[in-house]
């Protein structure tokens, strides 16, 4: 929502709602900026916080993207640039140009630089291993050191380092999967009612066309990689080339890839909140309360009334009358790292290994084996490797 442009697409709030409530960091980056990160968006909200404060008012920061919200809650980003802008322009970074490289190539230099990490990462992920290297390219420190002395400062933990606003609270709305995947694929129908063709056929036309007839075209980063105007790539660069039948069926399947990725989304949005704030509790991690809105009709008793009874509760410094959320910490390692040599992977994390061991091709590998053996052949043993002392046969929890 930072972004200038694709306003249905991207569900920014309307100029009717933001005349009820200031709101801030909407629609103020280029386009065409591909480099704007998180840090330039934490560089931002912060002083605005700060500006908040000062005029003796609450900021409420809304999310969308959790993993912007943690870089204003702790100390968990690192300034790689001398001078952070406050204003991107468009181009790319040396993270960008990273990315480009071949993915084996981008894990093996991070491996001689900062082997804890790389162990972390997995090799296809490109963007967290060309970040890795990036710092220590641009600081000299690996990351793995900087981030274990965030985590080492008083206050800091598993998350982070020291939490920034020590009295903040999380409000969590959430609601039962059926009664938000209807929600979701009525929104999607709600855009397109409100003029979400035009919208990305204009979007198109001035940012994207020129790109797509050169080649060029980048849905990996900036506004391109929003939810939305990539499902619809195939309709937008055919419209006015095929025939209005092939043209209709590219747009339902734009509008039903928007449907899936868009409810995909939600789940991977409820999966951050109780995999970061709700597995992992600690002393850094702010109370999380939730705040039921299956149903629409019981908003005031279920969602407003009690919302507004926390936050009052915290402006006065006293308990609220609820507790908070409260999850068993999980005990899986999800940074874990073995070779399956029997089917020539990398696995990440226990219950993705667990899965492995599992799955029906690590299984046909395996009787393969046994087969070989078993008539005398020879093989050499499956070459199951870590590096945590945990027990490879872990089952899922």
């Amino acid at each position: 929502q930072v972004y200038k442009g694709l306003d249905i697409i991207t569900n920014k709030v309307s100029p009717q709602e933001q005349r009820l409530c200031r709101h801030h960091m909407i629609s103020f980056v280029d386009p065409l900026v591909s480099n704007y990160t998180v840090v330039d968006f934490r560089d931002k909200a912060v002083p605005l916080i700060s500006y908040i404060f000062a005029r003796d008012k609450i900021p409420i920061v809304v999310g969308g993207t959790n993993y912007y919200i943690e870089s204003l809650l702790w100390k968990v980003l690192i300034n790689t640039k001398e001078k952070p802008s406050s204003a991107p322009r468009p181009g790319s970074d040396r993270k960008v140009e990273l990315e480009q490289l071949d993915s084996a190539e981008l894990h093996r230099r991070l491996s001689q630089v900062d082997p804890e990490m790389a162990a972390k990462l997995h090799p296809h992920d490109k963007r967290k291993v060309a970040r890795s290297l990036q710092v220590f390219e641009e600081t000299g420190i690996p990351h793995s050191e900087i981030l274990h002395q965030q985590q080492g400062e008083e206050g800091g933990g598993p998350l982070g380092g020291p939490l920034k606003y020590p009295h903040s609270c999380i409000l969590w709305l959430h609601a039962d999967q059926a009664a938000l995947d209807a929600r979701l694929e009525k929104r999607v129908d709600d855009m397109v009612a409100a003029g979400l063709l035009e919208e990305l056929r204009d979007f198109h036309r001035r940012y994207n066309q020129e790109k797509v007839a050169q080649n060029r075209q980048d849905y990996q980063h900036g506004i391109f990689q929003s939810i939305g105007f990539k499902e619809f790539h195939e309709y937008l660069v055919s419209e006015g080339k095929c025939s209005p039948e092939t043209s209709a069926l590219l747009l339902e399947k734009g509008i039903q890839a928007l449907k899936q990725v868009t409810k995909r989304y939600a789940r991977r949005q409820n999966k951050w909140v109780r995999n970061r704030f709700l597995k992992r509790p600690g002393p850094n991690v702010p109370p999380v309360y939730g705040l039921e809105v299956s149903d629409l009709q019981r908003w005031e008793e279920d969602v407003l009334k009690p919302a507004l009874e926390i936050v009052e509760s915290f402006i006065q410094g006293r308990e609220p009358p609820v507790e908070p959320l409260r999850m068993e910490q999980d005990e899986e390692n999800k940074r874990s790292h073995r070779v399956c040599e029997l089917c020539d992977r990398i696995i990440i994390g226990d219950r993705e290994w667990a899965a492995h061991t599992r799955s029906k091709s690590h299984l046909h590998h395996l009787k393969k084996r046994r087969k070989l053996e078993g008539s005398g052949g020879t093989v050499g043993d499956s070459g199951d490797t870590e590096t945590s002392d945990e027990d490879s046969s872990l089952p899922l929890p």
